[in-house]
């Protein structure tokens, strides 16, 4: 059954994951910000943690907001795999998802960054574990592959649309319009979302019409300047989700321990639970 809705704005984040350094720019990062009634109130892009936090501050208006964020946020372990990570392989491989690898040696650790400046600016993490926070700012991990398989509206039952990474053995030129017919397909599919509860309405921003207006480009760069951007919405309508259902629609991935814990808040079927 799903429960009271807390927040009054649902915030997606599609982080890139390097920092900014001053020889090299930090890559795009996809922003989103929707409300309960899934009309996407602004999306845009920014680069680096100072300046995609400062939009995410003023895209939060002055109440209640929860924001999903797809970037490593709470990373202890000195090597190998957290184990959020380990069991998006373990609940969801069988739909072709798995996660990378975060530890503190890791190069791109941007959304350890992020957590502290945001929580410097007075946002409180969530690890997830007590259910849906409220009355305040709050942001948890999550990862888009896991809402596209974990959420029956997107129709995803047996496989993640493949509008990433290319195949092995497939030719760039030949992967690139394979890839943009993908992503016109997984758009369409987003477009159905505003009659879902929660909703999430597409057409309730220029930024983000366009998507459903405008074919997919097959030029590397164009293409990842539009992913980003539906990376962020899959956060910003999963947190809309979390807020709404809570543990009934999505589960905790990780293990409960020091606080904070390291964990992904993601939407999973029956069977992809634990």
């Amino acid at each position: 059954m799903p429960g009271r809705r807390h927040a009054v704005r649902f915030l997606g984040v599609d982080l890139a994951w390097r920092d900014q350094a001053a020889d090299l720019p930090a890559n795009e990062t996809g922003l989103v910000a929707i409300d309960r009634y899934g009309e996407v109130l602004d999306a845009s892009w920014r680069r680096g943690v100072p300046d995609s936090l400062a939009w995410v501050d003023r895209a939060a208006g002055t109440g209640d907001a929860l924001m999903f964020v797809d970037a490593s946020l709470v990373v202890r372990n000195d090597s190998g795999q957290r184990s959020c990570e380990t069991q998006v392989g373990q609940r969801y491989g069988r739909w072709k998802v798995s996660a990378n690898s975060t530890n503190r040696g890791s190069p791109r650790l941007a959304g350890v960054s992020f957590l502290r400046a945001a929580e410097r600016g007075g946002w409180r993490y969530s690890d997830g574990w007590q259910g849906p926070p409220h009355g305040g700012r709050f942001l948890s991990e999550t990862y888009p592959y896991t809402v596209l398989v974990g959420a029956p509206e997107l129709g995803y039952r047996c496989e993640r649309p493949r509008y990433k990474r290319k195949p092995r053995g497939m030719p760039a030129a030949v992967w690139r319009s394979v890839r943009a017919a993908n992503c016109d397909e997984l758009i369409g599919r987003l477009r159905k979302l505003a009659d879902a509860d929660p909703p999430l309405v597409l057409e309730s921003n220029p930024v983000t019409r366009e998507l459903a207006e405008v074919r997919s480009p097959t030029a590397d760069a164009d293409y990842k300047h539009r992913e980003d951007l539906i990376d962020a919405l899959l956060c910003a309508w999963a947190a809309s989700l979390w807020d709404r259902y809570g543990l009934d629609r999505c589960q905790v991935l990780g293990l409960p321990g020091d606080e904070p814990a390291a964990t992904i808040i993601a939407p999973a079927r029956a069977e992809q639970r634990g």
